[in-house]
């Protein structure tokens, strides 16, 4: 890993929106770019492929606020539409901007776990009924799951992997118990009813770069990812789970994931709590762990300025971005706002 840190001089370059074939010329290659868009303490994270694909993760909460700031990230990255767009649960702040963006964006093609019914008190019947309203038909997804991208030639391809949905995790049948018990000195917790644990959550990997987005999967589920079988691979960037609250982000998991960058999308009171941060810290170290919010509780525990995109509570939404180079090897995170940028190896 080069440590050494600059200030960024140019963080994207404007491209043209491809159009979906299955294979275009490596003159298009521009390398995987990742925005963690800032929603306050709900969820949005920006894709884009190679070949100017568009894959967005979660929409933010409901209202205009977060509908424009993905926007205003896809205009910086060069993009004109979301080719998919992924929700990972039904919680008002990670599906309440999907019909605000809409109307800002075409979304081409949408999809989640599977909507349960009757619908449960923690799930917005109105919201989900707007999700329900956008154009194309839904696609809903089950662990195992994998997305197909357009190709670019002479580089890798860009895959995105379901490992969990619905609370099942890779290899598990309908009806598997939510605790499993293993020798690893994990402490389960009560059981988790709410949607948080039927999250999905994905890998995404491009050439030897690899990331684990798990939305706000919860302390149990996270653990089956670990035991009895480890389905998780070692990565390289973990996306924090569920904010970066102490009801998720099991140490096992963390563990397992051995993650060298960690991304924490909190708000200034919401998230990026004292044992997780801990955790993420001695693990990761200040150097390897970045927040969108400090964290303005008293009782908190941040990771150094220069890796905190947002440092007041009142702020305007800046964003941290991370590129993979064309041949994905190496990795940048930046925080433009810090006007700071990391070089990584991938692994």
């Amino acid at each position: 890993m080069r440590n050494l840190c600059r200030v960024v001089f140019a963080l994207v370059a404007s491209v043209a929106v491809l159009a979906p074939v299955a294979l275009v010329a490596d003159t298009a290659a521009r390398g995987l770019d990742i925005y963690f868009i800032d929603t306050e303490g709900g969820a949005a994270t920006l894709i884009v492929t190679p070949a100017g694909e568009s894959i967005l993760i979660d929409s933010g909460n409901p209202g205009d606020r977060d509908a424009h700031r993905i926007a205003a990230a896809a205009k910086d990255a060069g993009i004109g539409e979301i080719d998919h767009y992924i929700t990972t649960h039904w919680h008002s702040d990670h599906v309440g901007g999907a019909a605000p963006l809409s109307k800002l964006l075409p979304i081409k093609a949408r999809y989640g776990h599977a909507i349960p019914s009757p619908l449960p008190e923690d799930i917005s019947a109105p919201l989900v009924d707007a999700w329900k309203g956008l154009e194309g038909e839904p696609q809903f997804l089950v662990a195992g799951d994998t997305f197909k991208f357009t190709a670019v030639r002479g580089v890798p391809k860009v895959r995105l992997k379901v490992l969990a949905a619905n609370g099942l995790v890779l290899g598990e049948k309908e009806g598997a118990p939510q605790i499993t018990t293993c020798d690893d000195g994990n402490k389960p917790h009560d059981e988790d009813t709410s949607d948080n644990a039927r999250s999905l959550a994905m890998l995404l990997s491009y050439g030897k770069f690899d990331l684990f987005a798990g939305g706000d999967l919860t302390w149990n589920v996270e653990h089956k990812l670990t035991c009895p079988q480890k389905i998780v691979p070692k990565v390289d960037v973990y996306l924090a789970d569920h904010h970066g609250l102490d009801f998720s982000n099991n140490p096992t998991l963390i563990a397992a994931l051995a993650p060298e960058v960690a991304i924490v999308n909190n708000g200034p009171r919401k998230g990026a709590e004292p044992a997780t941060m801990k955790t993420l810290l001695t693990q990761l170290g200040e150097i390897g762990v970045f927040q969108l919010h400090r964290n303005v509780q008293p009782d908190a525990r941040n990771t150094d300025n220069a890796r905190i995109a947002n440092a007041d509570e009142i702020c305007g939404g800046s964003y941290i971005h991370l590129h993979v180079d064309r041949n994905g090897e190496h990795y940048t995170v930046a925080v433009p706002s810090r006007e700071s940028l990391r070089d990584y190896d991938a692994r």
